[in-house]
């Protein structure tokens, strides 16, 4: 059962304290080691204030030591009311840097708080005084890092981190997501228009459309989890990039699978046309704004391409 702050001896306040100084410390330490190649300065940062919080920890195991012996009491955040109920390392899993500073800020902010709580709770004078010196180089310690919040990061060191966040967005989800988009707009073309010329049935074109679209999914997803694990190219998890690229993929493949559900096939393949006119337009245009491709040259690569396979698969179902 959880506990009301007042009802805690001195010694078990000291024994919290320590467990909080042990926990941020823990957690400070993860946060670097995530953001120590990509935010080599964010990292540094994180190092200086898990160095500051091992000594805090240290000053406060010795004053046990001198007031209760060496047995400190197993307590913890959760098991006390008025806290904060958190979990750092689950809120931030695979979240940006900015989320990280964030939850730094706010740690710093609530452990300020308890010792500035416990001090003028404290009778003893030794504990009140190291109490109420931890509050106030909380407090510096605090302000130092209110840098860490984004709103309050030095601008050149903002711009730095937006530059590195948007080369690993690109790398990790544009670029799969941009080869699954640019295969399934384009590999379905020739089966697809293949099938509807030699059929002319809508239903049947949409039915190859469909299990072109799935295959090609499939096959790109497996393809681009397995080409690599990441860790030297920072190319993020092979699973993220997998699920992007097959989903993509699909999406690519069935955007001019859909309109052959519409029963009159003249009708069906206008629509269809039309929707690979924008499906091409739409990969230059990511293209040029993630990749720095100028637009008509994208255009013009991806356009003739789906151009020509549109055209094979159109050749091929006419004969």
């Amino acid at each position: 059962m959880r506990r009301n702050f007042r009802d805690l001896s001195a010694q078990e306040v000291l024994a919290l304290a320590i467990a909080l100084e042990e926990e941020d410390a823990r957690i400070f330490r993860e946060f670097a080691r995530r953001l120590r190649v990509d935010y080599p300065k964010a990292a540094a940062t994180l190092d200086a204030m898990c160095e500051q919080e091992d000594a805090h920890r240290r000053r406060l195991i010795e004053l046990h030591q001198r007031k209760f012996g060496n047995e400190i009491p197993l307590i913890r955040r959760g098991d006390v009311r008025g806290f904060v109920r958190r979990d750092p390392m689950q809120a931030v899993r695979g979240s940006s840097v900015e989320s990280i500073r964030h939850q730094v800020a706010l740690m710093e902010l609530e452990t300020a708080r308890y010792y500035e709580k416990a001090a003028s709770r404290a009778t003893d004078a030794e504990v009140r005084k190291l109490l109420g010196d931890l509050a106030q180089e909380e407090r510096r310690h605090e302000d130092a890092s209110a840098t860490f919040d984004p709103a309050r990061q030095p601008e050149d060191e903002r711009a730095e981190e937006a530059a590195t966040s948007r080369r690993l967005f690109v790398l990790q989800v544009v670029q799969p997501g941009l080869a699954g988009l640019m295969d399934g707009s384009v590999s379905t073309l020739a089966p697809l228009f293949a099938s509807a010329f030699a059929t002319k049935s809508s239903w049947d074109a949409f039915l190859v459309g469909m299990a072109a679209a799935v295959g090609a999914g499939i096959s790109m997803g497996f393809a681009e989890a397995l080409s690599d694990d990441g860790s030297l190219t920072g190319r993020g998890k092979p699973l993220l990039r997998g699920l992007v690229c097959g989903a993509m993929t699909f999406v690519g493949g069935v955007g001019h699978a859909l309109p052959y559900l519409i029963p009159n096939f003249v009708t069906a393949t206008i629509v269809a046309t039309a929707v690979v006119i924008v499906e091409l337009f739409l990969i230059a245009w990511i293209r040029n704004r993630y990749m720095d491709t100028p637009f008509l040259a994208a255009a013009f690569q991806v356009v003739v391409g789906g151009v020509l396979v549109f055209l094979s698969g159109i050749l091929i179902g006419s004969a």
